[in-house]
């Protein structure tokens, strides 16, 4: 039974003939019983239209109770009849303003009608009046979604997660807009930092993840001696120089950074991993024991980079060896195995290790900072993050970019995100913050995916998410393995469809780019991601002309992604012979040129048109690209004609 249908048979149970005393002069109470009894044997029976006219008959006979109004809304809603269902619920709030399903549902209805800042106050009063009541959270953050105020739409869908654990629609809303504001604040920290490196760490590590080794280390490699400089850099160093199996450069990198900085934990993990690699699986454990006492979070967080890029017969060998290891205490070997994903302990443990506290109580003196610089520099970051929580007086930028730290690497990303948060509104220009943020939210967004996963595992959004997951690490096949289940599961899904269709595109398989994006666009036609996708693979394949009002509607994209379209806009043009045109749509699409293939056909029109001085300047600009990336560790472009441009992650819609 829906959401809706519960509310519907409560209001009827709470809403007998004897209620309509004092609403003036009534009818006769056999003719309203009849009605309503109608109406709710319809609506139990799933026939909402009927219901609905039963009801319009109710309030004809009684238009002065608001209740009855709130139930003709209600039908109405179900029926699909928005506007219809909009005027009842209107009407009940005339007639009493604190009803809690009219606020509600007028909110999703405003919402569902494209107009969201309408939606806000009504929910906003529905979530006061009933406090209890997961849906009315759920409805404003999703309102606050569309919005694009992906913080505020976060706060109350952690309020609705809280409500209800099990609420499906709420965790995968929650990663989505997490994921949303994680982009904006990279955004953000392109245009203010791009020259830091913090801001070169995360691209770094965006590059290992996909698998991009050699080109991580390269970018890792000049941060080594940056200053300020991102923790655990040189750790990281190693790590992507074993992916890429230089294994004696990797040692040499954990031995460095252990000496430099014996609280990167990572440096042991690494070490560990070079001493399971070479068969001293007693070395490792005593390293693993040893990085378990210092923090629990910390450990479980990260323990799991001992197996990754292991072939899978090898990597089940090692992990079973670790759980199994009698020398290493039962919660130890209870977190491993829940890390590796294996059978907990024979002695009966959950194989989840819990929380401890630690050794001694925070100090909550005003100076405890000083204290948890101790604690940071001896790898105890649970301890270091409990005593500046702890702390009686406001933290100064310094111990809130020290908590951030500390709650990040000991795995308590909330508060991680929380300090990073307050460091930026003390300091808008810390780039650090940034940096934080950044990667707290991630792994919010990340448990939050997780979280939906678990309790909708073969939903079409799952096949979605997981081939949105694919396609950014560049798993193509996979991801539109994907995305094909999720149309097999719900044809015509949104999400789906633009999801196959970049990839599609990616995989230069225009034709079927162009079939699927153009069935999506019947049901929305002014759709701006869908409208880039056809006329991108249009330029593609020289249909310029054809492409113009595709691109025209491509306009409406995020701002970041604008430049993209002003860049196909600009090839075109060049490619119908329009060459002023093109001109001045590419050097809009500048911002987009990440190989320096804009500024080279900049060059050759300018050379068109006999502009030698600005066709050298275009030249040149390529070149320091083409410099910047090679120094950076991107692969050598081969080719400088203009290169499809880069898509966006698809993400399924909230619904």
């Amino acid at each position: 039974m829906t959401h809706c249908n519960k509310l519907l048979l409560a209001l009827l149970a709470g809403s007998p003939i004897g209620a309509l005393i004092g609403f003036g002069q009534l009818p006769p109470a056999s003719s309203l019983d009849s009605v309503l009894a109608g109406a709710q044997h319809a609506q139990a029976s799933g026939d909402y239209a009927a219901a609905a006219n039963d009801l319009k008959q109710a309030v004809r006979l009684q238009p002065a109770l608001p209740q009855l109004w709130a139930n003709l809304g209600l039908m109405q809603h179900e029926t699909g009849d928005t506007a219809g269902a909009i005027a009842s619920f209107q009407h009940a709030l005339r007639l009493e303003p604190s009803l809690y399903v009219p606020n509600l549902f007028l909110g999703i209805d405003y919402a569902h009608s494209g107009r969201a800042k309408e939606a806000v106050p009504y929910l906003l009063t529905a979530e006061k009046l009933n406090k209890s009541d997961a849906q009315a959270p759920l409805a404003l953050g999703r309102t606050y979604f569309v919005l694009g105020k992906f913080s505020s739409a976060a706060q109350a869908l952690v309020r609705s997660t809280t409500l209800d654990p099990n609420l499906g629609p709420a965790w995968f809303t929650l990663g989505i807009a997490r994921l949303d504001e994680v982009e904006e604040e990279a955004r953000i920290m392109s245009e203010e930092g791009k020259d830091s490196p913090f801001s070169g760490a995360l691209y770094a590590d965006s590059l290992a993840k996909q698998g991009r080794f050699g080109e991580s280390a390269s970018l890792y490699k000049t941060l080594l001696d940056a200053n300020p400089q991102p923790p655990c850099i040189r750790s990281k160093y190693g790590f992507a120089l074993l992916r890429g199996h230089d294994e004696a450069g990797a040692v040499s990198a954990f031995a460095q950074e252990r000496a430099a900085h014996p609280e990167c934990g990572l440096a042991l993990l690494g070490q560990a991993r070079i001493d399971l690699d070479s068969g001293n699986t007693g070395q490792s454990a005593a390293v693993t024991r040893e990085l378990w006492e210092r923090d629990h979070g910390f450990f479980r967080t990260n323990v799991g980079v001992l197996l990754e890029g292991l072939p899978g017969e090898k990597a089940g060998s090692i992990a079973a060896s670790l759980v199994e290891d009698q020398a290493l205490s039962s919660d130890l070997r209870g977190a491993l195995a829940t890390a590796f994903n294996l059978s907990g302990p024979e002695n009966g443990s959950s194989g989840v290790a819990e929380e401890s506290s630690p050794s001694s109580q925070p100090d909550r003196s005003a100076d405890s900072g000083n204290a948890a610089s101790q604690d940071y520099a001896a790898g105890h970051f649970a301890l270091c993050e409990q005593r500046l929580a702890s702390s009686p007086v406001p933290l100064n930028a310094e111990k809130l970019h020290l908590l951030a730290t500390c709650a990040f690497f000991t795995g308590d990303n909330q508060r991680a995100f929380e300090a990073a948060s307050a460091l930026r509104a003390m300091e808008p220009q810390a780039v650090e913050a940034l940096y934080w943020s950044i990667q707290a939210e991630e792994r919010l967004a990340f448990a939050a995916l997780a979280r939906f996963q678990q309790l909708d595992p073969d939903s079409a959004k799952n096949h979605v998410l997981l081939g949105d997951i694919d396609h950014q690490l560049e798993r193509d096949d996979d991801a539109q393995a994907e995305y094909l289940k999720a149309l097999s599961l719900a044809p015509g899904d949104a999400g789906a469809m633009v999801g196959l269709a970049t990839v599609y595109l990616s995989n230069n398989n225009e034709k079927g780019a162009i079939e699927i994006a153009q069935a999506a666009l019947l049901r929305s036609p002014d759709d701006p991601e869908l409208n880039l996708i056809v006329a991108e693979a249009l330029i593609a394949q020289h249909r310029y002309a054809e492409s113009q009002p595709y691109l025209n509607k491509s306009l409406h994209v995020k701002p970041q992604m604008l430049p993209h379209v002003h860049a196909l806009m600009g090839k075109a043009y060049a490619g119908m012979g329009q060459t002023q045109q093109a001109i001045e749509q590419l050097k809009l699409g500048a911002p987009s040129d990440a190989d320096g293939s804009v500024q080279y056909l900049l060059s050759r029109l300018y050379r068109q048109i006999g502009d030698t001085k600005d066709a050298k300047e275009a030249l040149n600009r390529m070149m320091e690209i083409k410099e910047k990336r090679e120094t950076r560790g991107f692969k050598r472009v081969q080719d400088p004609d203009l290169s499809p441009l880069e898509s966006s992650v698809n993400r399924a819609p909230p619904t």
